[in-house]
């Protein structure tokens, strides 16, 4: 076929600069059945597994692709048969309707930071730099990562940095800044690096690390936001449509396999009612997650901690 596209605002080198694709051809290959068919790129980013999967598709095939992040409407390709979609995921549904589509062949959601947040000092994300603490994928809603800190009290921060970083001290952190309410604020990444430097243990990079991670999960609801798309998935799918997922977290990947196991992301398996379990929407593809191979992951660091399951729509 034809390649439809008309016109790029970045070459392929600035591409790769943005983000560089995780498991692209083993995403694509699970998610596209239909040449002709509708699909949904949850995290457009770089726009790397949305151009793959529009090699595949045919003139009639369709692509609604989601990205808070303003930047990512810089990786844009002029291409008749994508849309943009600037909004969180978690709106899957009612945008979908808002472009007069109510079921879809497949839908990819690549949950990992794009390598363009880490690498912009401004953003907040990294622990290479001094910023101000922010963190949000979308900055014109919601509260940075600073605000959290100077709003959450001890207990909502223990569990933040012990549900979501597995920090190994996390009460001992979390009492450390809540004890510093009222002091000059956090409000750089230097600021809370500073302050927490007391109680570092181990490795200071892999220690803030997995601090700077549970913040951005918290801050950005990451894990309700992939709660609300989960649910809406079965929603939206044809029968026999598949669902793609990507994960770089183990809470995310447990969510993921309980869904496609159980039909929804919490762990009860029994009816409540008679003990069993009624028809659920999705069959898992695998049982085990597809992992980057070694070659993908000299190539790309980053992608050591990706997990990719694949769940079909009961037919």
């Amino acid at each position: 076929m034809q390649n439809q596209q008309t016109g790029d605002h970045r070459g392929p080198d600035q591409h790769q600069a943005y983000h560089i694709p995780v498991l692209l051809n083993e995403a694509v290959d699970a998610l596209v059945t239909d040449p002709s068919g509708i699909y949904v790129d949850c995290t457009f980013g770089g726009g790397g597994h949305a151009r793959e999967i529009l090699s595949r598709l045919n003139e009639k095939g369709r692509l609604y692709a989601f990205d808070q992040d303003e930047d990512a409407k810089a990786n844009l390709t002029a291409d008749t048969r994508l849309t943009f979609i600037p909004h969180n995921f978690r709106h899957l549904q009612r945008f979908l309707r808002l472009h007069n589509v109510s079921n879809v062949d497949g839908i990819l959601a690549d949950l990992g930071v794009s390598s363009h947040q880490f690498d912009e000092p401004e953003r907040g994300f990294s622990i290479r730099f001094d910023a101000a603490l922010d963190m949000r994928m979308d900055q014109s809603n919601g509260i940075t990562a600073a605000e959290f800190i100077h709003r959450s009290s001890a207990e909502e921060l223990q569990l933040v940095f012990q549900e979501y970083g597995e920090v190994t001290n996390s009460k001992t952190l979390a009492t450390l800044l809540a004890d510093h309410h009222g002091r000059p604020p956090i409000k750089t990444i230097k600021d809370l690096k500073a302050v927490c430097a007391p109680v570092v243990k181990g490795n200071p990079n892999k220690y803030f690390a997995q601090v700077f991670q549970a913040l951005r999960i918290a801050v950005n609801d990451e894990l309700g936001a992939l709660k609300d798309l989960l649910e809406q998935s079965s929603e939206v799918l044809k029968p026999g449509g598949r669902m793609v997922v990507i994960t770089f977290h183990s809470i995310e990947d447990r969510m993921v396999k309980q869904f496609f196991k159980l039909g929804n992301a919490a762990t009860q398996e029994a009816d409540p009612v008679y003990g069993t379990k009624g028809q659920l929407p999705f069959v898992p593809l695998n049982k085990k997650p597809i992992e980057p191979t070694a070659e993908e992951i000299k190539r790309n660091p980053r992608s050591r901690s990706a997990r990719m399951r694949v769940g079909e729509m009961q037919v």
